[in-house]
């Protein structure tokens, strides 16, 4: 019962907050013009996180997680990040997609031998705007998130000789998310973007949300390039005992983007 009002509720928020979007939508079928020339940017971009939070794997304890950018740039096997945007004076879509893989070695200590730990994680958001005022885009997207973590640790046995641990564990979610965004025009030299995202409610995670702001120049026809500052927060928890995932963390840092347009 607690389950179903809680959707209720959630559709109820996402309507009134939507309301404009799906107005504005309708209305635009009376209107001869589709919203003129599409538009493209593509970004590439460096993100330089800190993660703070909780993860947790099977029946292994807990693990409190309190990373930096030396940190996690230490320990990167493999990083990718990519934005697209297509728009015109009405319609917006946008694709950001970004991965990370992780490794380090264990640090032994009074139980622990050695052993090794990874995390692989993919982030991929495609979402769609309207606009809904000179200066307001709406729109409404899905996040998925697939994490793969796994650990491998060598554990000394309080009568003596070693117990090996092996767990792996892969989650992957969908998050519905309800987004706004504030961001300049195409054809203006100074660029910028402030963007809202809050999701999950309890479909995917129990609260996903995240904040974007950016700022920069455009330099030609063809090259921008901006830098701001991300957060992203996940709450996620599925499965008990020895199938049980979570990651509650957020992901925050400055960024650097550098926009391509076509």
């Amino acid at each position: 019962m607690k389950n179903k009002l809680f959707e209720s509720r959630t559709l109820i928020l996402m309507a009134i907050i939507c309301l404009p979007f799906f107005t504005s939508a309708q209305d635009s079928t009376t209107n001869t013009k589709p919203g003129g020339k599409w538009k493209y940017l593509i970004e590439p971009y460096v993100m330089f996180p800190n993660m703070n939070g909780t993860v947790g794997l099977g029946n292994l304890p807990d693990v409190a997680v309190d990373e930096n950018p030396d940190d996690i740039f230490s320990h990167l096997k493999f990083g990718a990040m990519l934005s697209f945007d297509a728009y015109n004076d009405k319609w917006g879509i946008n694709s950001d997609l970004l991965y990370m893989d992780l490794g380090d070695d264990v640090n032994a200590g009074t139980f622990v031998k050695s052993g090794k730990v990874s995390a692989k994680q993919l982030g991929w958001e495609v979402a769609g705007f309207r606009r809904v005022t000179p200066w307001l885009e709406l729109g409404l997207g899905a996040l998925l998130n697939s994490i793969e973590s796994s650990a491998n640790i060598n554990v000394d046995n309080l009568g003596g000789g070693t117990n090996n641990i092996n767990k792996k564990l892969t989650e992957t979610w969908v998050d519905p998310m309800i987004v706004a965004r504030i961001r300049s025009r195409g054809d203006k030299k100074f660029v910028y973007q402030f963007r809202g995202d809050i999701g999950g409610f309890g479909i995917g995670s129990e609260l996903a949300y995240e904040l974007q702001l950016y700022a920069g120049y455009r330099f030609s026809k063809l090259f921008q390039m901006t830098g701001g500052y991300r957060v992203i927060s996940l709450d996620y928890t599925k499965g008990s005992g020895d199938s049980r995932f979570l990651y509650d963390v957020r992901t925050f840092g400055p960024v650097i983007r550098f926009g391509f347009n076509f």
